[in-house]
């Protein structure tokens, strides 16, 4: 998941026009209302539980689909059928775990993806390797709600292929009657008391990076030896630990299979609503923070309906309703500024941490050859947990 802004942050706080040579997606179920087709394992949106939010200088309307490829447990409830009624769009909606597995999914060529959220260092190495298309930010008027910390980020110098959609943290998830008090450390992980049942995310660099952080060393660092500490830091703990998670931490720790939690902090806050045992904390040692971003995938059908949806997820009240549901920070300065985030979330350090925590937030960085230094070490990790 990530500086003129990112300095500023860390010390306070989309007629349809088809793209020549696009891949033919694959048939959805049920059939479709429009000229194109869902990519193979997307899902039909729920329908609408109340009115779409009135847009403001929003482009001419689209009739046909949409195509959007987007992290689990990461929109609000209404967001997808206001936009399909507001536009006469259908939006065949798909999921993803990983920035990994986003990458594998369009680097052999996207399958008919419109629109997909992509974390800041991995929007760098999708740019680079030619896989998104540049916006025309004539179609995304509501461009102008974003926070200035959010707009020319070095992942993206000028905002040309991407927009932010959500940041936020990594951190721990714990279920505070089972650990007996509260965690503000990185050692309830990497050295946990004996019985303790520990959970990371299947991610790589976050995993290693968490390790990385623990090692007081930095999250992007390419230097061998530091990347091996970090892997045996980890198998060192293979024991207790109880899965790598795709995303879906927080469900392991509501059911009880795990104590403690690698997880993003809306994962968290999401099941704390119904249970006041789980905490999330930002570790004393520091973590990774990161912006997840709309982006429109090389070779996109629906292009302009991309474009059309980027620019409603940027309206106030859409991008508050999102953030409202998700426990995540919202890059919408004119949602904070118009009072549409929920007090609870506007006032909650965990969402929106003071500047002392930021200053202590690393982002990661694409690291280039040196991935392979870090695939190596996560095979090992992967291979061994379990045996």
């Amino acid at each position: 998941m990530k500086p003129p802004f990112l300095f500023v942050l860390l010390v306070l706080i989309v007629a349809l026009a088809a793209c020549g040579g696009a891949p033919t997606p694959a048939a959805p179920a049920g059939g479709s209302s429009g000229s194109s087709e869902a990519p193979a394992g997307a899902t039909q949106a729920p329908a609408a539980a109340t009115e779409a939010p009135a847009a403001t200088e929003a482009p001419a309307a689209s009739a046909g689909e949409l195509n959007v490829y987007n992290w689990s447990t990461y929109i609000a409830e209404d967001t997808v059928p206001n936009f399909e009624k507001q536009f006469n769009v259908k939006v065949n909606y798909d999921v993803f775990e990983s920035n990994e597995e986003l990458l594998a999914k369009i680097q052999p060529g996207n399958p008919g993806y419109d629109v997909i959220v992509p974390s800041d260092y991995m929007v760098e190495i999708m740019i680079a390797e030619g896989l998104l298309e540049p916006l025309n930010k004539d179609n995304i008027p509501n461009f102008k709600n974003v926070d200035e910390r959010f707009i020319d980020p070095p992942y993206d110098p000028g905002n040309q292929y991407c927009v932010p959609y959500q940041w936020g943290t990594t951190g721990i998830g714990y279920n505070r009657a089972k650990v007996g008090g509260d965690i503000d450390s990185w050692e309830s992980m990497f050295k946990p008391k004996s019985g303790m049942r520990i959970g990371f995310l299947e991610d790589m660099r976050g995993t290693l990076g968490a390790a990385l952080i623990y090692l007081e060393y930095d999250v992007n660092t390419t230097d061998p030896e530091q990347i091996a500490e970090a892997k045996n830091l980890i198998l060192a703990v293979k024991d207790q630990i109880v899965a790598f998670a795709p995303d879906n931490g927080q469900d392991l720790l509501n059911q009880g299979e795990v104590d403690i939690q690698h997880e993003y902090v809306g994962d968290i806050l999401q099941i704390q609503e119904n249970n006041a045992d789980f905490q999330y904390a930002i570790p004393k040692e520091g973590s990774i923070i990161w912006t997840d971003n709309l982006c429109i995938p090389k070779g996109a059908p629906h292009k302009a309906a991309a474009e059309q949806f980027i620019n409603y997820i940027l309206e106030p009240q859409v991008g508050a309703d999102i953030s409202n549901y998700t426990f995540y920070g919202t890059p919408n300065k004119a949602a904070l500024e118009q009072g549409l985030i929920d007090a609870e979330a506007r006032d909650n350090p965990a969402i929106y941490p003071a500047g002392d925590v930021m200053e202590k937030l690393q982002f990661l960085k694409d690291v280039g050859d040196a991935t392979t230094l870090y695939d190596d070490a996560w095979t090992e990790i992967k291979t061994a947990v379990g045996k």
